[in-house]
């Protein structure tokens, strides 16, 4: 039997109460939101992840879906309908070769020092490379090796996560999905002895723009 000292002074808000409150912070957050975060806002004894499913399921094929978001959670445009939300005018952010190579390898093998980048990729990478993935915040600063001079590592963010719809890095797209896509080339690389000597733009593979 359940000591009485022990229940809460309140009891938590029904379950569809409970739905309604997260439906309403989610609506509400420009930026995805933690379980931690919902709970910080709800009243004491709510359950967020339980509410979260249950509203996941409530907007299952609507037009507005609730999406996790690496351990965060958000209300977004149902994927197939993005294309009604893009606009004709797109704000564009040119990233360089190496920036687009650069981001590629932290994604798909992060945690990764400059040194395994640079290793992967077979030439040096500019500091400019690296400030401009920390600028559009899809890329930060990791934990720190436990080897020689304790290098820094790099990990993706939430907000990359967000922007390209995964839900998770694991959700990243596979090798054949990639030459599928037409992403990937058979041709062996361009000699690029001399190609970093600053990283200027040459590619326009990643857009950043106002659309979904």
């Amino acid at each position: 039997m359940t000591d009485p000292r022990e229940r809460p002074l309140f009891d938590a808000p029904a379950a569809g109460e409970q739905e309604r409150m997260v439906e309403a912070i989610l609506f509400a957050s420009a930026a995805p939101v933690t379980v931690a975060d919902l709970h910080a806002r709800m009243p004491h004894g709510c359950d967020a992840p339980a509410a979260l499913e249950a509203l996941r399921e409530r907007y299952a094929g609507r037009g507005v879906e609730v999406v996790r978001v690496g351990d965060a959670w958000a209300i977004r445009t149902a994927a197939d309908l993005g294309f009604l939300m893009a606009r004709e005018t797109v704000e564009t952010r040119r990233l360089s070769r190496a920036a687009t190579e650069t981001l590629a390898i932290v994604a798909y093998h992060q945690p990764c020092t400059r040194a395994e980048i640079e290793e992967i990729r077979g030439v040096a990478v500019g500091r400019g490379t690296l400030d401009q993935l920390l600028e559009l915040e899809w890329i930060r600063f990791g934990r720190r090796r436990q080897s020689p001079g304790r290098p820094v590592t790099f990990v993706v963010t939430q907000e990359f996560l967000d922007h390209f719809g995964l839900e998770s890095a694991r959700d990243l797209p596979g090798l054949k999905d990639l030459r599928a896509a037409g992403l990937l080339e058979s041709r062996p690389p361009p000699d690029r002895a001399s190609e970093e000597a600053v990283d200027e733009p040459q590619e326009e593979l990643f857009e950043e723009g106002d659309g979904s």
